[in-house]
């Protein structure tokens, strides 16, 4: 059972008043040895002239060392939950929304093979991702075929969001939420082969938006992997979905 805040403060203040205590009877034992009680003030009076600059020790550079090794911890849990998303939907999302972008090869002549990674980061992502279009066409099979994907990945997606430590990482919510609303666009739409022109071009927009986030998180994925879990990054390189030559057998030199 968790304890209340009054049994909390009660607990403080017994470690507070044992460590009075016994501060008090240590002070004590060195007057009946040393009988100097001169000595015991001075002695007192310079552990309080260091103090604030112990506080402002702990509180620079302890807590800042903690910090960051809690955030390291936070990212790398996050990773891991992008990791699962991109191995159980993302990966297949993002082949699809390839095969559906006239203008695709130029994102496959950058993310497309081993090489530029390394010369890669999230300002040089931005770039180049802000000069591509995503523009996608999905005729009404591919609609239905991309509808019984996310059908099948609900659950999935939803225990996703279920995760509080996603709920920090504001790019990769909101390539979830735009997932989840192509989802339900296409959930709502059980005979997607008799719905107009005008919707299919509105569910081809609700696609690009999830194709502009899921392409931005996954070559931001890729690079962490990169520099973080380079066997992970081997794997994630041989099933790249830009590549058209990607294979996950490992073929000799």
């Amino acid at each position: 059972m968790k304890p209340t805040k009054r049994e909390k403060l009660a607990w403080e203040l017994r470690i507070v008043l044992i460590l009075l205590i016994a501060s008090l009877i240590l002070n004590l034992v060195h007057y009946v040895i040393f009988r100097d009680l001169r000595h015991i003030w001075l002695w007192n009076l310079t552990d309080l002239a260091f103090l604030p600059i112990s506080v402002l020790f702990m509180t620079l550079l302890i807590d800042r060392l903690l910090s960051a090794r809690e955030t390291a911890l936070h990212l790398d849990k996050m990773n891991m939950l992008i990791g699962a998303f991109f191995s159980s939907v993302g990966t297949e999302l993002l082949t699809r929304f390839a095969c559906w972008d006239a203008g695709v090869q130029y994102l496959r002549d950058n993310f497309g093979s081993h090489d530029p990674w390394s010369k890669l980061n999230v300002r040089s992502i931005e770039r180049i991702l802000g000069q591509h279009s995503f523009d996608v066409s999905i005729d009404r099979p591919g609609l239905q075929k991309l509808r019984e994907l996310m059908a099948q990945k609900q659950d999935f997606m939803m225990r996703l969001l279920e995760n509080p430590n996603l709920l920090e990482h504001e790019n990769f919510t909101d390539l979830l939420r735009a997932v989840f609303h192509l989802a339900e666009e296409l959930a709502h739409r059980p005979d997607i082969a008799s719905t107009p022109d005008s919707d299919v071009l509105h569910l081809c927009g609700d696609a690009k938006r999830a194709y502009t986030l899921l392409v931005r998180e996954w070559a931001v994925y890729m690079k962490y992997l990169k520099g973080s879990y380079p066997y992970l990054f081997s794997l994630a390189v041989r099933t790249n979905p830009l590549d058209r030559t990607a294979t996950p057998i490992v073929k000799a030199n």
